[in-house]
């Protein structure tokens, strides 16, 4: 497993941008599959973002599309969501997640697809 710290949270207004980091640390030799999910008070955690080891492939829930776009820098280990035209419903603790994997540009979309998760960061957007 890798160790994930997510960082680049804070209180925006609605239509503002943020940028996430999640920097990863440990077993990073290995190739990992990473993604972004977020949960709302009172709700489930869900899917936001995916993105494959090489970073060639990319996935997105249908409420994001558009605004948020998923990235990483392998050289840095650390991936980003780049948040923009933030709107209140986006308000959420924002995780990343991580998964080794052998050779394959998969994109995982499922929690339970992934074994490493950060600490979370908060995001919140004011009306």
């Amino acid at each position: 497993q890798v160790q994930l710290v997510e960082s680049g949270g804070g209180l925006v207004q609605a239509g503002g941008s943020l940028r996430l980091s999640c920097a990863a640390s440990g077993r990073t030799d290995n190739n990992y599959v990473m993604a972004w999910f977020r949960q709302a008070p009172g709700k489930e955690r869900r899917f936001v973002a995916g993105v494959s080891w090489r970073g060639s492939s990319t996935a997105y829930a249908d409420p994001v599309k558009g605004r948020f776009t998923i990235s990483r820098d392998n050289a840095k280990n650390t991936m980003y969501l780049q948040m923009n035209n933030l709107v209140p419903e986006d308000t959420a603790v924002y995780y990343c997640a991580a998964r080794a994997i052998l050779f394959s540009d998969v994109v995982y979309t499922t929690d339970s697809d992934f074994d490493s998760w950060g600490q979370g960061t908060q995001v919140t957007v004011s009306s």
